[in-house]
């Protein structure tokens, strides 16, 4: 059994802390394109994906042993270095819940950890090729990847349902979203959960409690399986509203590719112990599925700001996690001050989100403007075909621009005289 000292135990509570705030941060990853296309309601959703999360965890322990055993050199980190990396990591998670932008969990993990470690032990603490090559290159080519197959599936699912009859292949589909969903749950346990395993196992080293390079204890698994569940239940509705209405408008041909598509890179990378952000595959292919379908648009004034809250991430998480160790360096009333700090931050913004409340009630209400760009391609894209109760197929006209003036015929009637 392991021995605890205090700042051990504060490290591992703030750890399961956060791997709660992963759980309703990346609850949109697998139940957003469900919850948007009718095929779930949103309570059932996060259910069925918080109990997904909890089994994924127990799959494996690869991306795990990449935290503990790769990335920073264990035997020059103290608990104080992962306490204050965890800082980064909540705090960054917290504030992009906040504005509803879907940003990385796991690299403001990596962030924190490789901010903090900097602060205390210097460069050469951090392991460069195991940065670049598990966590950075996966970063970039995650999305790609995802989003390539997820649009190429979305167009072989409406040539494979292009006979059938529109309302049985939605529901079809919606069915196989479900189940597609069920797999990006699974992958999300699988690799973000191992996550908060490898954080806790590197504190027991550091702290002296394990041996190093040990794996995993049982009861490290189970209590980070059970904190990213309980968070994936609570729902992170303001990012599954963007997830799901503001990048794009999903049906549900595009919802089963996107998710089938994001499961499959997910559980790939899970397999061969890549720190893949969930976050950037999901969102790749919900883009994918956007542009897969004929006269589908993505919504790149959204896009945009994902894309620089993406670029922002680790260097932000890193800056709050090496400015949590240097007070944490200060001695016990440093760490103090620092965990005061935290509970605050975290206090100020859950208020701060109780001015505009986004539940299960209103997660599909849509709030986003359409940008230039996806109104100039809404301008020019082909009237849609509506399904006439015979089983035929009628398009919709447009009106004319200029409509030419109706010539009578016969005489005009003259005006009639001012009186």
């Amino acid at each position: 059994m392991e021995s605890f000292s205090l700042i051990l135990a504060i490290v591992v509570v703030t750890a399961l802390a956060f791997d709660f705030t992963n759980g309703f941060h990346d609850t949109a990853n697998a139940m957003a394109t469900t919850i948007s296309t009718g095929a779930l309601k949103p309570k059932v959703a996060v259910a069925m994906s918080a109990t997904l999360n909890l089994v994924g965890a127990f799959l494996s322990v690869e991306v795990a042993n990449t935290i503990s055993k790769g990335l920073v050199d264990e035997s020059g980190i103290r608990p104080e270095v992962i306490f204050a990396a965890l800082v980064g990591a909540i705090l960054w998670n917290l504030v992009t819940w906040l504005v509803g932008l879907p940003s990385s969990s796991s690299h403001a993990l990596m962030g924190g950890l490789i901010g903090a470690t900097i602060a205390s032990a210097g460069t050469g603490a951090v392991h460069g090729d195991v940065l670049v090559t598990k966590v950075l290159l996966p970063a970039v080519a995650a999305p790609i990847v995802a989003g390539v197959a997820a649009m190429l599936a979305t167009r072989f699912s409406y040539a494979l349902s292009r006979n059938s009859e529109g309302k049985a292949a939605d529901k079809g589909f919606r069915v196989g979203q479900i189940a597609s969903a069920g797999l990006v749950s699974l992958a999300h346990g699988t690799n973000d959960a191992q996550k908060t395993m490898g954080i806790i196992t590197l504190a027991l080293i550091a702290g002296g409690s394990i041996a190093p390079d040990s794996d995993p204890p049982t009861w490290v698994i189970l209590s980070a399986g059970m904190a990213i569940a309980m968070g994936t239940y609570i729902g992170g509705w303001r990012i599954i509203r963007t997830m799901g209405k503001g990048l794009t408008d999903l049906r549900p041909q595009q919802g089963f590719a996107a998710q089938t598509s994001a499961a499959a890179v997910i559980l790939a990378s899970s397999h061969i112990g890549f720190s893949l952000s969930t976050t950037h595959a999901v969102s790749g292919s919900v883009m994918g599925a956007g542009l897969g379908r004929k006269g589908g648009v993505v919504r790149w004034s959204t896009a945009t700001r994902m894309f620089v809250a993406w670029g922002l991430t680790l260097p932000a998480a890193a800056l709050v996690g090496a400015l949590a160790e240097s007070v944490t360096d200060l001695g016990d009333w440093g760490t103090a001050l620092v965990a005061t700090f935290l509970v605050a931050a975290s206090t100020g913004i859950w208020l701060l989100s109780r001015r505009q409340v986004v539940d299960a009630s209103n997660v599909n209400e849509l709030d986003e403007p359409a940008g230039v760009v996806t109104t100039a391609i809404a301008a020019v894209t082909p009237p849609p075909s509506v399904a006439l109760s015979e089983g035929l197929t009628a398009t919709i006209p447009s009106p004319p621009v200029n409509p030419a003036p109706v010539v009578q015929s016969g005489p005009a009637t003259p005006p009639a005289a001012a009186v």
